[in-house]
């Protein structure tokens, strides 16, 4: 016979939830269910109350257990909707149905509120890459992504691109010599690289954040792996308005990569415990559980999310100060832009959303960004135009027309260099995985979005340093 000092000796804590635990109990069906059974059951509503909210017998159990942690639960509230908010695709032919789909499940989201997805779009975790999604009072984890406060950033510099060919050591061994690519913490000839961000009072809020600390300090200044980048290239001014530069050909230093393992750890964590609050979703939907932002862990997050974009961006910092230096060489304008973030900004009703851009650049009206084409493809400088359809979103980049493991298997070594070769252009590491044939056409995605930002200017690719191939991918 099950009793109450069973239950105790089992981690039941005495109150009003063993009471309840042992109702239940005393109401199961011996005929079918020994007390083994019982009990075992007892213990994974506990461990796991979510998955059984939806139980007839097992809810008032369940919903007890997640108040017992905190959790206020409502599954008329936390349902998915019957069917997706309706959203604006750029450049649907070049779009996998997978991505799609994906998009689809975050428009059925409670807290969902609007989305689009971009026409660099491919499949990811939880929400697609190239995705951007509206929330009201809740972040997705997931809808921002591992790497967060991924960038771009553009020097430009009072010199002629044409320095490339005359001195290509010169810069072959700025780039060589003061950056990092690969896994784990960076490893410097000279002095480690120093930054403000290091003794930010935010590594102090949290335990995950005070356990990281130690990690950014050997992290900060480098790139890490995947399609992370630092390039010298020709960048072409068209349209100077908002650049404080005059329509021209300048040499340009361009940068993408983000918060390595920082946004990697915070992201990771935070999901779980977003997953453990709302177990009860459909497996397809669980990598877009959601953290209410008036609850603590919530908070957590966001404060762990803004500390890891400011870590990005003193990543570039370091990267541009230490190369330009090397080079000899001081920037006349700087451009920079990030995606892989939460930003709160104001919705068509004029109240407040969460404005996730997994891959997406922020265009608002004016708003200045860069968005790369390939190792071998040009990229754009452009100005937002403020479309709030997008949610004032663009692309990031070209996005993936093969995965990392097609694009291995398609194109050899060989069929790389040629490529490369035949564009002029000098690649410092990376793999097949990364060769500009595995990705969409920037022209073609550019030309979708016509709607979304004006061209300023192009960067053309010369020289590029990645990480080695092997390596795996950070991005």
């Amino acid at each position: 016979m099950i009793t109450g000092k069973t239950l105790l000796s089992r981690g039941w804590n005495a109150g009003k939830l063993l009471g309840i635990a042992l109702a239940l109990a005393k109401a199961l069906d011996l005929a079918t269910m020994d007390e083994t059974e019982i009990l075992a059951l007892l213990d994974r509503v506990r461990n796991q109350p979510g998955l059984y909210l939806t139980d007839q017998r097992l809810e008032p159990l369940a919903r007890a257990c997640l108040q017992a942690q905190g959790v206020t639960a409502s599954i008329e509230s936390d349902s998915l909707r019957d069917a997706p908010l309706d959203f604006p695709i750029w450049g649907q032919n070049g779009i996998q149905a997978e991505a799609i789909d994906q998009m689809r499940m975050a428009m059925r989201l409670p807290i969902t509120v609007a989305g689009g997805l971009m026409a660099d779009a491919h499949f990811g975790y939880g929400l697609p890459i190239g995705g951007v999604l509206g929330t009201r009072g809740a972040v997705v984890p997931y809808a921002v992504g591992l790497d967060i406060g991924c960038r771009m950033h553009l020097s430009l510099y009072p010199v002629s691109p044409i320095v490339l060919d005359a001195q290509p050591r010169r810069f072959r061994e700025a780039l060589m010599t003061q950056t990092h690519f690969g896994l784990g913490k960076a490893e410097w000839a000279g002095e480690r690289p120093e930054h403000p961000i290091i003794d930010d009072a935010r590594w102090q809020t949290t335990a995950i954040l005070r356990g990281l600390r130690q990690t950014a300090i050997g992290q900060l200044g480098s790139s890490g792996t995947g399609n992370h980048f630092v390039e010298w290239g020709r960048v072409t001014v068209t349209d100077g308005m908002g650049l404080s530069v005059e329509p021209g050909v300048y040499l340009g230093l361009l940068s993408h990569s983000g918060s390595r393992r920082i946004g990697s750890e915070v992201a990771s964590r935070y999901t779980k415990i977003a997953q453990e609050q709302h177990s009860y979703l459909a497996p397809e939907a669980q990598k877009l559980a959601w953290l209410d932002l008036g609850t603590e862990a919530g908070q957590e997050y966001w404060i762990g999310m803004t500390l890891a974009g400011d870590f990005a961006a003193a990543n570039h910092a370091v990267i541009h100060q230490r190369v330009s230096q090397a080079a000899g060489l001081s920037p006349m304008a700087v451009i920079e832009n990030f995606h892989n973030f939460a930003w709160m900004e104001t919705g068509e009703d004029g109240a407040p959303i969460i404005v996730h851009r997994k891959g997406t650049t922020p265009a608002h009206l004016g708003t200045l960004g860069v968005i790369p084409g390939t190792s071998a493809h040009d990229g754009y400088l452009v100005r937002g135009r403020g479309n709030a359809a997008s949610l004032n979103s663009a692309s990031h980049g070209a996005g993936r027309a093969m995965s990392r493991k097609a694009a291995t298997a398609a194109i050899s070594q060989e069929a790389r260099a040629d490529f490369l070769a035949q564009r002029g252009v000098t690649m410092l590491g990376g793999g097949c995985d990364e060769a500009p044939q595995a990705y969409k056409d920037p022209a073609a995605v550019m030309a979708a979005q016509a709607d979304l930002v004006n061209v300023l200017g192009t960067f053309t690719p010369k020289m590029c340093r990645m990480a080695d191939s092997g390596e795996k991918s950070e991005d």
